[in-house]
C-alpha cells in the first residue's frame, strides 16, 4: 500500500528537514517556507511532492540524494510515480485531498544531491517520470508519517 514515507520542512531553500506530522493548509505545511516565491509555494504550488522509489534508484546510479534534499515536502512510498499526471488527485491519511498542478523544474539549488552536479536528471522534459510533482490543497488536513496514499482520481492519458 502507498504511504507518506516522510514530511518535510524549512525555513526556505534545502535541504528540508523531516518532522513527525504536518499540518497541510491551502498553502502548504505549517512551518514550511520558500525563498523563492516566484518558482516555488503559493496555492498552485502548495506541496512538492517525490518519490522513495525514485530517490533509491538515483542513489544507486550514485547520487548523494535523500528523502528532503530536494525540496520535497512529502517523500512517497508505493506509487507508480511515472504514471501520475497533472490532474491526478490523492488522499493523504483521512483529512488532506490534493490535486497535482505540474511538474517542478529542478534548479541549481539542488545541485549538490546529484553526481557532478546533474540535477537536470530530474527534469520531465529530459527524464520523464522522474520530476518531482507540484499540488494544490483541495481539502486541508493534518497528516503523518506512514499515512496511506491514495489515487482518488486519474486524468485520462492523451
Amino acid at each position: 500500500m502507498a504511504h507518506i514515507f516522510q514530511i518535510n520542512i524549512s525555513d526556505g531553500g534545502v535541504p528540508k528537514i523531516p518532522i513527525p506530522h504536518g499540518t497541510v493548509t491551502t498553502l502548504g505545511i505549517e512551518g514550511d517556507r520558500q525563498r523563492n516565491t516566484k518558482h516555488h509555494g503559493g496555492a498552485e504550488r502548495a506541496l512538492c511532492l517525490y518519490s522513495l522509489e525514485n530517490i533509491l534508484d538515483l542513489q544507486a546510479e550514485g547520487n548523494p540524494i535523500y528523502p528532503g534534499a530536494i525540496g520535497e515536502n512529502i517523500t512517497m512510498k508505493g506509487l507508480d510515480w511515472p504514471g501520475l499526471r497533472p490532474g491526478d488527485q490523492l488522499r493523504l491519511g483521512d483529512e488532506v485531498i490534493i490535486e497535482l498542478t505540474s511538474y517542478a523544474n529542478p534548479c541549481k539549488n539542488i545541485q549538490p544531491y546529484f553526481d557532478n552536479g546533474a540535477y537536470e536528471r530530474v527534469a520531465q522534459k529530459r527524464h520523464a517520470g522522474w520530476a518531482r510533482l507540484y499540488a494544490r490543497v483541495l481539502q486541508p488536513g493534518n497528516i503523518h508519517i506512514c499515512d496511506p496514499v491514495e489515487v482518488i482520481k486519474k486524468v485520462k492519458e492523451e
